[in-house]
């Protein structure tokens, strides 16, 4: 898939464990564990304003696109 989550990259910045941020967020650690490994097909608005409230970042700072990974073109 094209989009890419770059959550391991904002917690390495913020010096936050995956652990941690679950807690604070009140989604569970494999919930956010599927989004970490890039293997979420889907993210709710309400997880994605919960990231950035708690990670104090923008949409755009947990999402990247990435052409390489994008299929052909229809």
């Amino acid at each position: 898939m094209a989009i890419q989550v770059t959550l391991d990259r904002l917690l390495q910045e913020r010096g936050m464990t995956l652990t941690e941020l679950s807690e604070r967020m009140g989604i569970t650690l494999a919930n956010l564990s599927v989004l970490k490994t890039n293997k979420a097909r889907a993210i709710r608005f309400s997880t994605l304003e919960a990231l950035c409230r708690e990670l104090e970042c923008q949409p755009g700072d947990l999402l990247a696109y990435d052409a390489s990974d994008a299929g052909p073109a229809s």
